[in-house]
């Protein structure tokens, strides 16, 4: 998927007459999503001109609300109007100057007046670890001024309509190849080129001579049927 990503977005610049885009990448900052920003769009060059292209990476203000909401749970308790009063003041304050590090200084005032349970404290420490580690990508207010998406919903639902709904029906098993196959079809037919892709195929197709396996042994007409 993400040599398809990448020639899809060589070919967008390509025929692209005009001025370089602004270009933002918007996503969670999971292993994956990092990995392919640094090894591949943060080493990528314009494939006409050859010249250095500069990605706004953008971490997902939804995924980081959830740690937000998880650190809320932590230190006022699940559910609790206190944790849900708290959270949704930590969502305006993200958005303000300097947003990540003002969360981050609130909720440790108040976690340095509370004790913990051990799985409380984990779930603490690992949702603020994640604030921490990524605030260079969480400037919200600069990238709200800028006009930059801050959210990936848009591309979570596509993953849903094409990923989730398709693949992950009750007892599916997929391989990679499989599953590549199903997914350029569904992509096809869902962006409406269907009838164009199935008249390139007609047009570009090379017939290829198929041997077919020899019968081992004779089958008895009445037991084929």
């Amino acid at each position: 998927m993400s040599a398809h990503l990448t020639a899809r977005i060589e070919a967008v610049l390509r025929r692209w007459t005009g001025p370089v885009p602004r270009l933002a990448y918007v996503t969670d900052a999971g292993d994956n999503e990092t990995g392919y920003y640094n090894w591949v769009l943060r080493t990528m060059t314009h494939p006409r001109t050859g010249e250095p292209l500069a990605w706004q990476r953008v971490v997902d203000f939804y995924h980081t609300m959830e740690r937000v909401w998880t650190m809320a749970g932590a230190l006022f308790g699940e559910g609790t109007p206190a944790a849900r009063g708290w959270a949704r003041r930590m969502g305006g304050l993200l958005k303000k100057p300097n947003g990540p590090f003002r969360v981050l200084h609130a909720a440790a005032a108040i976690r340095s007046r509370r004790v913990l349970s051990p799985a409380a404290k984990k779930e603490y420490e690992t949702a603020y670890r994640y604030i921490r580690e990524r605030t260079p990508w969480m400037p919200y207010h600069e990238y709200k001024r800028r006009h930059l998406p801050l959210e990936s919903g848009i591309t979570e639902a596509a993953c849903k309509t094409i990923f989730t709904q398709r693949l992950k029906l009750s007892g599916m098993r997929w391989t990679k190849a499989g599953a590549q196959v199903i997914l350029d079809l569904r992509v096809m037919l869902l962006s409406g080129v269907w009838c164009e892709g199935y008249r390139h195929v007609l047009t570009t197709y090379a017939e290829n001579e198929l041997r077919t396996p020899e019968p081992q042994h004779e089958i008895p007409m009445q037991m084929a049927a």
